[in-house]
């Protein structure tokens, strides 16, 4: 290979690996604190496609306790309950303390959210506060029913005209280069091999910290809620750099998306039950109340079962939202996303209902953090739904994921600005790679595993699971893995190529987890173990073990 031909090399202090609401957090706190310091941040594809920007209900907060009588307390009751009894009590009381500083931070930096009209006439500078399933009382900021987009855009904003922050667009990981992979001493993070999407060629990223914020796994799935980069890729490349992983069975399965051929994995908030929407059968009767005494507003993974259950004792491919009897004005004013959404498939959500099916959402497990987001590998960190922080428990509770984002974000920045004075300088290493591969002519290959995987996962390891059906997927992720690696080990990276091996590393920590788990709570339902156990704890995987 000529000079010519070297890849290229970036060096930085800090390299972000992914710019969702974790990532650019973490990078604006990191500039806007100290001038000197360098950012690279990574998108795997146009800065704004991650899960942020598609978020629709809002950040979960106590700003003003006096409002509504709520207070910080309650809010923490509330998350350990939806929890189902997995929580890390002091990880969620870290969370909700810090909740109004993120929430001041957004609104300093110009998140445009919505204001109490009601208090605007009496002469009261107020937000508008939305509720949602598991929350005791009104605590949700949002954006209308647009409120990640509107996080995404202000944050991309600033990042991409800050002269300290370079974004890097189309740019995904592939590996992360440790001390220890190279031979040396300890085992500190140096930096990544990174597939420049653009020209195919693999380039060296070097840094004295790195942060995993590549959000969650739910691409596993047949059918998601997520975009589709959304393949646990910050999981798989941390578990295969000698991390621990936490609590992979619990993935939550959002209750209601919408319904339809031409249209599978749009969302529908959960601020439409908060503001008054009804479930209902086919015949029009309604189902919640025969499940849980909270009815609509119960967690996540109770209203996904009992909609997973009425399907199929009925047959039915669906069941209904129904938010028609609110005035037409008031259901536009607030969902105008989803009302222009719904219209342009031939639903008018003011006059009739919506068809809706549970579909895979957020994934409350990931990479083992402390409360300052470090990993187990020095210099590593993990922020958003990337991380394990305790925070879920065995299900999230709505509106607490940007959240935990933004306050993790801020205290990974607070750390890492502390350690950089004293932090080791860049060690290098050598170029990926690519004398004994070749371009594949077997793309097709790729494409069938995909589709396999992600059916076998919806159908074994989906709402509902039993022994026989874990075992059937992993005989099969098994299977997949070995013809996976065969290929990576033969052909150029691709990002189909890297996606699929990234999926079929975090469905195996998937399984692995579902089988260690011999109970059924939150949203690790098996039927071969229907009771709970007295003292239930996280399930953690650890590489090599």
């Amino acid at each position: 290979m000529t000079d010519s031909m070297q890849p290229a090399e970036h060096i930085s202090d800090v390299l972000i690996i992914g710019s969702g609401a974790a990532g650019l957090t973490l990078a604006l706190k990191l500039a806007d604190s100290d001038s000197s310091i360098h950012i690279d941040v990574l998108s795997k594809g146009p800065e704004s496609e991650g899960s942020t920007s598609h978020a629709q209900g809002g950040i979960a907060a106590v700003r003003d306790t006096l409002k509504d009588n709520d207070s910080i307390e309650s809010h923490v009751q509330d998350t350990l309950i939806a929890g189902a009894g997995l929580c890390d009590e002091a990880a969620v009381r870290f969370t909700a303390e810090n909740a109004k500083d993120a929430i001041d931070w957004l609104i300093t930096e110009g998140v445009p959210f919505d204001k109490d009209e009601d208090a605007a006439k009496n002469g009261r500078d107020e937000y508008h506060l939305t509720r949602e399933g598991g929350h005791s009382h009104r605590r949700i900021f949002h954006a209308a029913d647009a409120t990640g987009k509107a996080v995404s855009d202000t944050l991309i904003s600033r990042a991409k005209t800050h002269p300290q922050i370079t974004v890097w667009e189309e740019f995904n990981a592939i590996d992360l280069v440790t001390t220890k992979k190279l031979g040396l001493s300890g085992n500190r993070v140096l930096g990544a091999y990174v597939l420049n999407c653009k020209t195919g060629r693999v380039e060296n990223f070097y840094a004295k910290f790195v942060a995993l914020c590549t959000g969650g796994a739910s691409k596993v799935y047949q059918y998601t809620t997520n975009t589709d980069i959304s393949s646990g890729d910050g999981i798989a490349m941390a578990w295969r750099a000698g991390c621990r992983i936490a609590n992979m069975e619990f993935n939550q399965f959002h209750p209601t998306t919408l319904y339809n051929k031409d249209d599978r994995n749009f969302l529908l908030s959960e601020a439409l039950r908060g503001e008054g929407a009804l479930l209902k059968r086919p015949d029009g009767t309604r189902f919640m109340p025969d499940h849980d005494k909270r009815a609509e507003l119960a967690p996540r993974d109770v209203v996904a079962r009992a909609i997973d259950f009425e399907m199929k004792k009925l047959g039915a491919d669906c069941m209904y939202l129904d938010i028609s009897h609110k005035p037409a004005d008031f259901i536009m004013k607030h969902f105008p996303t989803i009302y222009d959404h719904c219209i342009k498939v031939g639903i008018d959500i003011t006059k009739e209902p919506i068809p809706v099916v549970p579909a895979a959402h957020y994934t409350c497990g990931g990479v083992m953090i402390d409360n300052r987001g470090q990993t187990d590998i020095s210099n590593l960190y993990a922020v958003g739904e990337t991380s394990y922080t305790g925070l879920h428990g065995a299900n999230r509770m709505a509106s607490n994921s940007i959240l935990e984002c933004l306050v993790y974000g801020a205290a990974a920045a607070k750390d890492i600005l502390a350690r950089l004075p004293n932090a080791q300088g860049i060690t290098k290493f050598k170029p990926w790679d690519e004398g004994q591969v070749t371009d594949s002519n077997e793309e097709v290959m790729i494409q069938h595993n995909w589709h396999e995987l992600r059916l076998f996962m919806w159908d074994y390891v989906g709402i509902v699971r039993t022994n026989k059906r874990l075992e059937r997927a992993m005989h099969r992720i098994n299977l997949l893995k070995d013809e996976v690696q065969e290929y990576y080990s033969n052909f150029r990276v691709s990002n189909n190529l890297l996606e699929l091996r990234n999926l079929l590393q975090v469905a195996e920590l998937i399984v692995k987890s579902a089988m260690l788990r011999h109970e059924s709570r939150g949203l690790n339902y098996n039927l071969d173990y229907p009771g709970q156990e007295s003292q239930p704890k996280p399930t953690i995987l650890t590489p090599g073990v």
